[in-house]
């Protein structure tokens, strides 16, 4: 063990350990949720010191080696994050987790000057946390973090529409009955119910792509609540840089560093547009479970694992119902962060740090939903037989004819001759003293299938 001290007293500190007296008291206070701060807001919290202590080096306020152990210890952060300890959950809006990663990254620093930990060559808060703020750094790291994940999200959706339309290619020519309220409605091709998922997906792709440029804008510089308190200006002016830089993320300066500090809305907006993915993910998924049912079976599903601990043979589509479970916990976040975004007071949001976490998880959820039914979608197969034979037991194949009958003497003559379609289509033409044979094409060529079709 070894000793620490604060302005509250000492506390012993285990010697394996690189975080220090602030962070032991945060795990004091705050008992672990079970909840894990996210690998890329790990990532980007890192590299936001890094940026800092590189430019503190060009602007004189640390020395070289100051600066070479500060960045060092930022570069290691794979082997440090295990170090990051502090529920994402923890009160204070980011202190404590800000203050871990201060007195892991100045314990590391000492480690490669030569000192022991808690001696501090490198002070977490003087050297590590020089011209900063909880209040800055932490939705900046989450910012950063959000940009990492979308990206990686809107790949992910890129992949699953494409794998859709090459489903939507092959069954182009497949005819199946459509169906509104789960009863049968009018005929359509196969291919046509998997191209209004893509389609759906489509709208999700851009949504995410454009809500990049809302997010970027970040209060880094901006230390407390926004007014650049302790920092100088020429820090101020080149942290967002040297931060872009390092990162890669193309994020830019808030025009109001105040405004950004404490309005925390566009979090509501990204987490609303995850919403509306999770939305078309639970429709397509459940789709999928009717299509692949015993009653429907108008697709094959894959069979990926047995679906029952009683009943040989049974299989289940466990995936869909996966996408269903995590696209649905993602609604929920939206609730949470909706709320959450709007119960900042005055000058700072102090539920910033649950925010960030579960749009972060949101995406996380998202990430792995959409990369499990792809996988999944492309071993579904068709089952044309089973299509063919629905659509022709089905009564509404005559809705055709309303063009030549109209629609209640069509209904009428369903209604007589029991719902049978070749016996209503037999007393349909007797009566108009037309031929079975063509009006039975009429049904059969189903020129109403191909209408409204994107595909040329």
């Amino acid at each position: 063990m070894r000793i620490e001290k604060d302005i509250i007293g000492e506390e012993e500190i285990p010697d394996d350990v690189y975080y220090g007296i602030h962070t032991y008291r945060a795990l004091k206070n705050f008992p672990n949720t079970g909840e894990k701060l996210n690998n890329s807001f790990i990532w980007a919290f890192f590299m936001i010191k890094k940026a800092a202590a590189i430019l503190n080096f060009e602007l004189g306020f640390l020395n070289e080696n100051e600066k070479d152990a500060i960045v060092q210890s930022c570069d290691e952060w794979e082997l440090l994050k295990k170090h990051i300890v502090v529920d994402p959950l923890s009160g204070g809006a980011g202190t404590s987790i800000n203050m871990n990663f201060n007195e892991v990254i100045a314990n590391r620093a000492t480690e490669i000057l030569g000192g022991k930990k808690s001696e501090y060559i490198i002070d977490p808060l003087d050297k590590v946390n020089m011209h900063q703020s909880t209040n800055d750094v932490f939705p900046t790291a989450g910012k950063i973090a959000i940009i990492k994940e979308l990206r990686e999200l809107v790949e992910n959706v890129i992949k699953l529409q494409d794998s859709i339309q090459v489903k939507e290619k092959e069954y182009i020519k497949i005819r199946k009955i459509g169906r509104t309220q789960l009863m049968d409605a009018v005929p359509m091709l196969l291919g046509q119910e998997f191209g209004a998922w893509a389609d759906a997906l489509s709208r999700d792709r851009w949504r995410l792509y454009k809500v990049e440029e809302r997010i970027r804008s970040v209060n880094i510089g901006g230390t407390a609540i926004g007014t650049g308190i302790a920092a100088p200006k020429e820090y101020i002016l080149k942290i967002v840089n040297k931060i872009r830089e390092i990162t890669k993320i193309g994020i830019a300066k808030a025009e109001n560093l105040i405004d950004a500090t404490q309005n925390l809305d566009v979090f509501s907006e990204v987490s609303g547009l995850l919403k509306s993915l999770a939305v078309n993910l639970i429709k397509i998924s459940n789709d999928i479970r009717i299509l692949g049912s015993n009653a429907v079976n108008e697709i094959i599903l894959p069979k990926v694992q047995a679906g029952s601990s009683i009943m040989p043979g049974k299989v289940n589509p466990v995936i869909p119902e996966y996408v269903i479970q995590l696209s649905t916990s993602v609604i929920s976040f939206d609730n949470l962060i909706t709320y959450a975004s709007s119960m900042g007071n005055l000058e700072l949001n102090h539920l910033t740090p649950m925010i960030i976490h579960y749009t972060l998880k949101s995406l996380d959820f998202l990430k792995k939903a959409t990369y499990s039914l792809r996988n999944y979608i492309e071993l579904i197969q068709p089952n044309e037989e089973k299509c063919h034979e629905n659509l022709v037991k089905s009564f509404t194949l005559v809705t055709p004819l309303i063009e030549i009958f109209g629609y209640n003497e069509v209904s009428e003559a369903l209604k007589e001759n029991n719902f049978n379609i070749e016996n209503t289509v037999k007393d349909l033409s007797e009566k108009k003293n037309l031929k079975f044979e063509e009006i039975m094409n009429k049904i059969k060529s189903n020129k109403a299938a191909g209408l409204g079709y994107r595909l040329k």
